[in-house]
């Protein structure tokens, strides 16, 4: 039987033992909550993928090729980033308000990243798009994907990037340049966790060259649109 994404918590407890940053992996995923509330409404697209698996460069293709689609706008308390707007790249809310919205049940799913660093999706952002005659793209971490997953088993398409292995992924995170050696081995022990519940996805796509994953996504997305999922 296949671990759901209320299993996860018990599954990763094994796995955390074997590694050297503990707490932080367990606060990622130990307080993940989908919401038991359904939204009567059209399909949803999530996708989810490790880091350095070229999700970003992918899902903005998809977007600019499928105008069908409307990108959901994740709620978070962490601070903007330079560049970014409110209602755009975030929600951004304070943490006391999303406590509130929390136990206003506004959200699909939510979740404790890091401590006191919550994300969600919002029920009304949702509705904002299937209201505009458009399906929500999500584009969201594993373990919230694998909870919007649970809620909509039959509206739903989930779909998992990965690079075409390890190796590949630690390549493609040393070229960014961006990472210390302490950051970079945790990115790649957590992509090897979250690889672990890549079955669990409806579809897997492999990125190993960027036109060939960009032209499978738009394909499998826009089948997914075009068949009546209700017949």
């Amino acid at each position: 039987m296949k671990p759901t994404a209320n299993q996860i918590d018990i599954i990763e407890g094994a796995w955390f033992s074997c590694t050297f940053f503990i707490r932080k992996r367990q606060d990622y995923f130990r307080y993940s909550h989908p919401i038991p509330f359904l939204l009567s409404e059209g399909k949803i697209i999530v996708i989810t993928a490790p880091s350095g698996s070229g999700k970003t460069t992918l899902v903005k293709r998809l977007l600019n090729a499928c105008p069908k689609l409307g990108f959901s706008v994740s709620a978070c308390t962490r601070q903007p980033r330079p560049g970014e707007a409110d209602g755009k790249d975030y929600y951004f809310y304070s943490e006391d308000r999303f406590k509130t919205l929390v136990d206003e049940n506004a959200f699909v799913e939510w979740e404790m990243v890091y401590t006191g660093k919550y994300y969600g999706t919002l029920k009304s952002e949702l509705q904002r798009i299937w209201k505009a005659g458009r399906v929500p793209l999500v584009d969201i971490d594993v373990k919230g994907a694998l909870a919007i997953q649970d809620a909509y088993p039959d509206a739903s398409l989930t779909i998992f990037i990965q690079a075409p292995s390890l190796e590949v992924l630690r390549q493609r995170l040393e070229q960014r340049g961006t990472e210390t050696v302490h950051s970079l081995e945790e990115r790649i022990s957590k992509a090897g966790f979250e690889l672990s519940f890549a079955t669990q996805f409806d579809r897997i796509l492999i990125n190993d060259n960027l036109e060939t994953a960009a032209t499978e996504l738009l394909d499998t997305v826009q089948s997914f649109i075009e068949v009546d999922h209700m017949a």
